[in-house]
This record gives C-alpha cells, structure tokens and sequence, in this order.
C-alpha cells in the first residue's frame, strides 16, 4: 500500500559534505602517492565519469594505475577509499533531518553513483542504518521516476537535492505530487549558472539542518 508520504534524500552534499571528503582524498593521495598525484587522479576520474555518464571512483583507479604505467603505488588508493571514515563528512542536522521526515513518512535514500563505492559510503556514513535499508542508486535518479514509484509508492513525495537541475526535472514529471527542496550546500549549489538556469524549487534551505522545520508542512503536501 501506498504511504502518505515518501521523503528522498539525496546524499553528496546533501546529507554528506562530498566536497570537503574528495579535498581530504586530494591531501591523502599527495601525500602517498606523491606531489601532483591527485591532480593526476582527478583526470582520470573526469575521463571516466565522461565515458560512463556516473561517478565511478574505483574505475579511475583502475584508469590512474594504468596509465602510470602500473605504478605500485597507486595500489593503495582503492583501500583508502573503501576504508574512508565518510561517518565524518556527515552535516551536523541530517541525522535528524531523517529523524524528522521518517516521524511523517517513509524516508529513503535515492543517490546517484556506482553500485560498489556509493553503496559502501552510504554505510559507512551511517546513512543505510538511519533509513533502514532503504537506499535506491541509479545512474541519474530523475531518468527513474517509474522504478522509484514502483519501489517505494507514496501518494505524494518530497525530494531533498543539492541539484537544483535534477530537483527541476523531477518536478516537471511528477508535478504536485512532489515537493522539492533544494539544499544550498556543495558546489553544484551554490553555482550561480545553475541556478540561473532553473526555476527556483518549492523549498530553499541554506543547510540540511533547517529541513527538520519544514518536514511536518511538506508531508502535509503544503506549499
């Protein structure tokens, strides 16, 4: 049966601060890799993310390693980033953001990424304990409106984005049955193109820790 309502958070800069976790992996990989590799590193996870469309982490190492000629070195990494302490990166407020939302409807998290590295950060977060499991990963959460209705049907929704791109194409599908909320945290939100280029979402919050004040008027479905 259908809940009332359904609350999806998205995780990267949303419920977790991604940007300070890559500048720590950026120090991290200088340090035991050498000067300049992570500048290195980067271009390689760019060039994979071009190809496949998705933030893939684990195949950049793959790419990076190759290309350096299979540097030893570069062995390493793949355990750092699966070990990464991301429980640290969590914004102060999104466990009770969760809290607050899983009070007036279910709460899920719908996160884009890879099936292996997004899954483990989540975990290790504490994210997938705080919603129970309920964790949907897609290529681009907004080409799969239909999967996540059929998962986790709801009479009317609320998106929680740091993306107010991805917050702009939900809401022209689902229309009133959704209530966007778009999180100024990130680089993506605070880029001044992006947000020129898309209308404003239902809700604006500066941090992940004003949603516990809106929750009870979005599940209601209130603008």
């Amino acid at each position: 049966m259908p809940t009332k309502a359904a609350f999806l958070f998205d995780v990267d800069n949303t419920l977790l601060d991604n940007d300070a976790a890559e500048r720590r992996y950026a120090r991290w990989i200088d340090e035991h890799v050498g000067a300049g590799a992570s500048a290195r590193f980067r271009r390689a996870y760019e060039a994979v993310r071009a190809e496949r469309d998705y933030a893939d982490y684990l195949g950049a190492v793959q790419r990076v390693w190759n290309d350096e000629g299979r540097d030893p070195r570069w062995l390493v990494l793949g355990d750092f980033l699966l070990d990464f302490p991301f429980a640290d990166c969590v914004y102060a407020g999104a466990f009770d953001a969760l809290r607050s939302a899983a009070e007036r409807g279910s709460t899920w998290i719908v996160s884009d990424g890879d099936v292996v590295m997004q899954p483990r950060k989540i975990r290790r977060a504490g994210l997938w304990d705080a919603v129970q499991g309920r964790v949907l990963i897609f290529v681009h959460k907004e080409r799969a409106l239909h999967e996540i209705e059929r998962r986790c049907p709801a009479q009317r929704y609320v998106m929680v984005d740091d993306k107010i791109r991805v917050l702009d194409a939900v809401k022209r599908q689902w229309g009133d049955r959704v209530r966007t909320v778009f999180v100024r945290q990130g680089h993506y939100a605070l880029d001044p193109a992006q947000i020129r280029a898309h209308p404003p979402a239902d809700r604006t919050i500066e941090a992940i820790d004003r949603f516990a004040a809106l929750a009870q008027t979005l599940a209601g479905g209130a603008q």
